[in-house]
């Protein structure tokens, strides 16, 4: 297998004559994640034949944002890439290596479309930022652009919280508050970066690993998010009205290597106030506090990180 030390990142531009903003798609950015990479090349092959072309603004490509995690067929290399990602003057491990690329190159643009899948049979989902605020944690004045943008990817689930709810949880976990700001930093990622430096981003989950839709999911999110920027001469993409919006509200944490859940949880499925999601160590019971869904159950999670959150309907998106 080809050394860690011998790979090299690639990035592929198209830019157009015209003006218009400047959008960044990843792909792979987790190694087993491959639909974003398929539908990526897709769109690149027909830039490449000239059956498409960028009018104005620009658009780079990242089919294979992890190209260790790629080969190896698995979400890592060293460590997750979408977690703790700055760039690293002493990087310690081949994910700080790409940062330290990726970084500045995602700082150049000002829209990301970052394409995942998971592991579970679900729908399609949309990971939207948070709401306009001035405050500490996440700072963002793009909302209103960002969630246009996501009503045109073509599915109708779309969640928010992230960042909010896990900050929560960080800050219940550490009894020393000088280390919070540090272990909050472990909450960023990709599109988290993007928004710092001034943009805003989108994760789109295209669907389970290997469903075969996948990729179209990916391709028709990224040529919809062409012509809704302005990038191609292309109609407007129509806009899903029929929407789920789900707010993530509830970290909770597995304290011991024995905590179990009661069943096999996947993403999204449904829990009414009082059902038993898993039990303790020492049999204590942990229920929903709410009408709600599951979202990322561990099972693997170690002890004192997150186990599972808890998300509530949130209305009309």
């Amino acid at each position: 297998m080809t050394a860690a030390s011998e790979l090299q990142f690639k990035s592929v531009n198209y830019t157009g004559q015209g003006k218009g903003p400047k959008l960044i798609v990843l792909g792979a950015v987790h190694g087993n994640e491959t639909c974003g990479t398929k539908g990526i090349l897709k769109v690149m092959e027909q830039l490449d034949s000239g059956a498409l072309r960028i009018a104005g603004g620009s658009v780079t490509f990242v089919p294979i944002t992890n190209p260790l995690a790629y080969l190896k067929n698995q979400r890592s290399g060293d460590r997750n890439l979408n977690r703790n990602l700055f760039p690293n003057e002493n990087p310690q491990d081949f994910e700080d290596r790409i940062a330290n690329w990726l970084c500045p190159l995602l700082a150049q643009h000002d829209v990301l479309l970052d394409l995942h899948s998971f592991n579970a049979q679900s729908q399609p989902f949309v990971m939207v930022g948070p709401r306009n605020n001035d405050g500490t944690l996440q700072p963002f004045q793009h909302e209103e652009q960002e969630r246009a943008m996501a009503r045109i990817l073509g599915v109708r689930r779309f969640v928010d919280g992230w960042m909010a709810t896990y900050g929560a949880g960080v800050q219940r976990r550490l009894r020393d508050d000088s280390q919070v700001e540090t272990v909050l930093r472990y909450g960023v990622g990709t599109t988290e970066f993007m928004r710092s430096t001034g943009g805003y981003a989108l994760t789109l989950e295209c669907g389970q690993h290997a469903d075969p839709q996948a990729p179209d999911v990916a391709y028709r999110a990224i040529m919809n998010t062409l012509a809704h920027l302005g990038l191609i001469d292309a109609p407007a993409p129509q806009v899903v009205t029929d929407t789920e919006y789900l707010s993530m509200v509830e970290v909770h944490d597995r304290l011991h290597p024995d905590d179990q859940f009661v069943k096999v949880w996947s993403s999204f499925d449904k829990v009414a106030k009082g059902d038993e999601i898993g039990r303790r160590a020492d049999g204590t019971p942990v229920t929903a506090g709410f009408d709600g869904y599951v979202l990322f159950p561990d099972v693997n999670a170690k002890p004192n990180a997150e186990w599972f959150y808890l998300a509530k309907p949130n209305g009309a998106f």
